[in-house]
Protein backbone atom coordinates (compact mmCIF):
# COMPACT_ATOMS: atom_id res chain seq x y z
CA UNK A 1 0.00 0.00 0.00
CA UNK A 2 1.41 3.36 -1.06
CA UNK A 3 1.81 6.15 1.44
CA UNK A 4 -0.41 9.11 0.61
CA UNK A 5 0.90 12.58 1.30
CA UNK A 6 -0.52 16.06 0.93
CA UNK A 7 1.38 19.18 -0.08
CA UNK A 8 2.65 21.35 2.77
CA UNK A 9 2.67 25.12 2.32
CA UNK A 10 4.12 27.47 4.92
CA UNK A 11 1.45 30.06 4.09
CA UNK A 12 -1.20 27.71 5.49
CA UNK A 13 0.42 27.90 8.93
CA UNK A 14 1.25 31.61 9.18
CA UNK A 15 -1.95 32.72 10.83
CA UNK A 16 -0.79 34.62 13.91
CA UNK A 17 1.61 37.54 14.37
CA UNK A 18 3.72 35.28 16.58
CA UNK A 19 4.03 32.52 13.97
CA UNK A 20 4.90 35.08 11.30
CA UNK A 21 7.55 36.70 13.51
CA UNK A 22 9.10 33.34 14.42
CA UNK A 23 9.17 32.29 10.75
CA UNK A 24 10.86 35.52 9.68
CA UNK A 25 13.32 35.39 12.54
CA UNK A 26 14.45 31.92 11.49
CA UNK A 27 14.74 33.00 7.86
CA UNK A 28 16.77 36.11 8.68
CA UNK A 29 19.08 34.03 10.90
CA UNK A 30 19.93 31.94 7.85
CA UNK A 31 20.80 35.12 5.94
CA UNK A 32 20.11 33.77 2.44
CA UNK A 33 18.55 36.61 0.37
CA UNK A 34 16.60 34.16 -1.81
CA UNK A 35 15.18 32.46 1.29
CA UNK A 36 14.21 35.85 2.77
CA UNK A 37 12.38 36.81 -0.42
CA UNK A 38 10.63 33.44 -0.63
CA UNK A 39 9.71 33.57 3.06
CA UNK A 40 8.18 37.02 2.65
CA UNK A 41 6.29 35.56 -0.29
CA UNK A 42 4.92 32.80 1.95
CA UNK A 43 3.74 35.39 4.45
CA UNK A 44 2.25 37.62 1.75
CA UNK A 45 0.33 34.63 0.35
CA UNK A 46 -1.01 33.90 3.83
CA UNK A 47 -2.38 37.45 3.99
CA UNK A 48 -3.46 37.71 0.36
CA UNK A 49 -1.06 38.77 -2.40
CA UNK A 50 -3.45 41.26 -3.97
CA UNK A 51 -3.95 43.16 -0.72
CA UNK A 52 -0.24 43.11 0.18
CA UNK A 53 0.74 44.25 -3.32
CA UNK A 54 -1.75 47.12 -3.16
CA UNK A 55 -0.60 48.16 0.31
CA UNK A 56 3.07 47.89 -0.71
CA UNK A 57 2.50 49.98 -3.83
CA UNK A 58 3.44 47.36 -6.41
CA UNK A 59 1.51 45.22 -8.86
CA UNK A 60 0.53 41.71 -7.85
CA UNK A 61 2.62 40.27 -10.70
CA UNK A 62 5.68 42.28 -9.64
CA UNK A 63 5.21 41.11 -6.07
CA UNK A 64 5.02 37.45 -7.11
CA UNK A 65 8.20 37.88 -9.15
CA UNK A 66 10.10 39.80 -6.46
CA UNK A 67 9.19 37.36 -3.69
CA UNK A 68 9.88 34.16 -5.59
CA UNK A 69 12.88 32.00 -4.80
CA UNK A 70 14.58 33.51 -7.88
CA UNK A 71 13.44 37.05 -7.08
CA UNK A 72 15.67 39.87 -5.96
CA UNK A 73 13.36 42.53 -4.55
CA UNK A 74 14.43 46.13 -4.41
CA UNK A 75 14.87 47.53 -0.94
CA UNK A 76 11.83 49.75 -1.45
CA UNK A 77 9.72 46.70 -2.31
CA UNK A 78 11.05 44.77 0.66
CA UNK A 79 10.29 47.62 3.06
CA UNK A 80 6.87 48.17 1.49
CA UNK A 81 5.97 44.51 1.95
CA UNK A 82 7.18 44.52 5.55
CA UNK A 83 5.01 47.58 6.28
CA UNK A 84 2.03 46.08 4.41
CA UNK A 85 2.33 42.98 6.58
CA UNK A 86 2.16 45.15 9.68
CA UNK A 87 5.72 44.29 10.65
CA UNK A 88 8.84 46.28 11.50
CA UNK A 89 12.47 45.36 11.03
CA UNK A 90 14.89 45.79 13.90
CA UNK A 91 18.62 45.44 14.08
CA UNK A 92 20.56 43.93 16.96
CA UNK A 93 24.25 43.26 17.40
CA UNK A 94 25.34 39.77 16.53
CA UNK A 95 25.86 37.85 19.74
CA UNK A 96 29.28 36.40 20.37
CA UNK A 97 29.05 32.65 20.04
Amino acid sequence: MALETTPWHAADHLDTPESIAAYLEAIFEDGDPALIAAGLGDIARSKGMTKIARDAGVTREALYKALSADGDPRLSTLLGVVRALGLTLTVAPKSAA
